[in-house]
């Protein structure tokens, strides 16, 4: 509802009601030749994996990474600014396309809906993408399941690999949120039921299968990383692997369909690559490899998102998948709202619509140390794009204007939500102009200092706290993971994502606390090392009023309630 009290339609309602071209047509345009092209229905294909081979030769077009100031209950809008921006780019001339992760059911029924945009700034089909799309999240599922199978089977005949059932650190995983899954335990059943033992799972998008799937070069990448997946350790203390088990070609299998990127569109017919989802806080919280390098060879300007705020996404992206893979982005668009900053200022949710701009100037700080952050720790350029809602009242969007002007931080104003790609025209000006600037692009630490050193320079340098506290444990498991060769891994720490710190009540821009790592983990498919932080779970919960109570089919046999 706007100012004036009208009511805007439901993001599936402006979805359902859109022209939408066949996407082989959608694939011609894009420069894609035919024998590449899967399509799945109308209005989604499956590109080839090989197509990179061919597109090699053209230039790379520049790379914008989308992220956002620390998330609030009343969210950001990141991905619709994400496909506004994709969609303005094209309003003023430039050749665009965008790359996005793929939704996971756990948050499409639990507490945000639909994930693919919103207003007049979305992917469609909106319901596809959604519910299941192509797959590909159920084959990671499948994948990942497999090995805890394979790994349960060997142990149950003979356990030749002396594996220590006390150390298995490979879970199974499910696509939804079930908190009653999160402990369990398994093997019950009598002597032909298995081993018993404690168990748990984790959502798919938390799965290492997702990771690899996510930062592989290809196929043939894909399964040499699922072989080196860590399930868990020998008695000895040797670290066993899903290639000892024998597991990772099966697994490589179900996967080669799910590795090819899914290109779909936006409302305005902007190409869009829709592949992969990992979470941005146990992993690296973005699209694939694969689908970033297609859209570089097919777009001048390829658009891509990180999960959460810059803290926990970009960072991750920055730090993980692009030492990884070797891209560098041109440019960073940081979103924020003026409510997001109210938030942080101190005001209730339920006050977010009363004019304030002063509480819009006490949030600010939380914005800057972003904005500083980018620029200053990774050396790239930054804009602030301000996501204006209805209900915004003008002094406090000058407010966060001018403390921008003061800082020298470059800021647009984008409407995408209510205009499309014509309301994110000023800020595609904006980003082509920033793209162009110098870029001085530098990891947050370096490959050949220890795993404690890394994450104490996420910590100090990112955070801006003033350490890190290990629990016990911790400092042997580190010492055993760089004994085993793990030591010049990346490091993801997972963390809330609702502050800069691990306690997720410190709003705004903290300093002075420490971190808590409680557990380190490592990926050793994906290649990073997972150190979990304060009460991060990989298993969420629903709330107590699930969006999932909002989904039907409509009489009409469409879908109803999903977002």
């Amino acid at each position: 509802m706007d100012k004036k009290g009208a009511v805007w339609p439901a993001d599936i309602e402006i979805a359902q009601n859109a022209s939408i071209k066949n996407i082989a047509e959608v694939a011609s345009a894009l420069g894609i030749p035919e024998e590449y092209v899967e399509t799945y229905g109308r209005y989604k294909a499956k590109i080839d994996t090989s197509m990179l081979k061919y597109m090699e030769d053209k230039q790379r077009g520049k790379l914008i990474l989308v992220t956002a100031i620390t998330p609030t209950p009343a969210g950001e809008g990141k991905t619709t600014v994400t496909v506004g921006l994709a969609d303005g780019l094209r309003r003023i001339g430039k050749n665009s396309v965008v790359a996005l992760r793929e939704p996971s059911l756990g948050p499409v029924f639990g507490v945000k809906g639909g994930a693919a945009g919103g207003g007049y700034a979305q992917v469609v089909p909106m319901e596809d993408i959604n519910l299941h799309f192509t797959g590909d999240i159920h084959a990671v599922t499948a994948a990942n399941n497999l090995l805890a199978a394979m790994l349960d089977n060997h142990i149950h005949h003979g356990n030749a690999l002396d594996i220590d059932v006390r150390r298995i650190s490979w879970r199974r995983c499910l696509d939804m949120n079930d908190r009653q899954l999160r402990s369990v335990v398994c093997g019950i059943g009598g002597k032909n039921g298995g081993v018993p033992r404690e168990e748990g799972f984790q959502i798919t998008a938390a799965s290492e299968v997702m990771a690899c799937l996510c930062l592989a070069a290809g196929l043939r990448d894909l399964e040499e990383r699922l072989g080196r997946i860590v399930v868990g350790y020998s008695r000895n203390g040797s670290p066993v692997t899903a290639s000892q088990l024998g597991a990772h070609g099966a697994m490589a299998a179900l996967l080669r369909d799910a590795v090819r990127p899914n290109l779909v569109q936006t409302l305005e017919h902007t190409p869009a690559f829709i592949h992969g989802g990992p979470f941005a806080n146990i992993a690296h919280g973005c699209n694939s490899v694969i689908a970033t390098r297609m859209a570089l060879a097919l777009g001048d300007y390829a658009v891509t998102e990180a999960g959460f705020g810059a803290d926990l996404g970009a960072e991750k992206v920055l730090d993980i998948k692009c030492r990884v893979s070797g891209l560098r982005p041109d440019a960073v668009v940081l979103v924020a709202t003026v409510r997001a900053l109210k938030h942080h200022g101190g005001v209730a949710k339920a006050d977010f619509s009363s004019e304030n701009p002063v509480a819009v100037l006490k949030g600010m700080p939380n914005l800057l140390r972003h904005a500083d952050n980018l620029r200053e720790v990774f050396g790239l350029p930054v804009v602030v794009a301000v996501n204006r809602f209805a209900s915004d009242h003008d002094s406090e969007l000058e407010a966060l204007l001018g403390a921008c002007r003061e800082r020298g931080l470059r800021a647009a104003m984008c409407e995408v939500f209510e205009k499309g790609g014509e309301g994110g025209r000023a800020l595609a000006e904006e980003v082509v102009r920033l793209c162009d600037e110098p870029n001085e692009f530098a990891f947050a630490y370096p490959d050949d200092i220890p795993l404690r050193e890394k994450l104490e320079a996420l910590v100090r340098r990112v955070y801006r706290g003033s350490g890190l506290t290990f629990a016990p444990g911790v400092k042997k498991q580190l010492e055993q993971l760089e004994l085993h060769g793990f030591g010049r891994l990346p490091v993801c720490l997972a963390k809330t994502q609702y502050s800069f710190s691990d306690n997720p009540a410190l709003a705004c821009a903290p300093e002075g606390f420490r971190v808590t790592v409680r557990e380190v983990r490592v990926s050793a498919g994906a290649g990073f090392v997972v150190a979990l932080a304060g009460d991060i779970m990989t298993m969420p919960g629903l709330p107590k009023i699930p969006s999932a109570e909002n989904i039907r089919i409509a009489p009409g046999g469409g879908i109803e309630g999903l977002f």
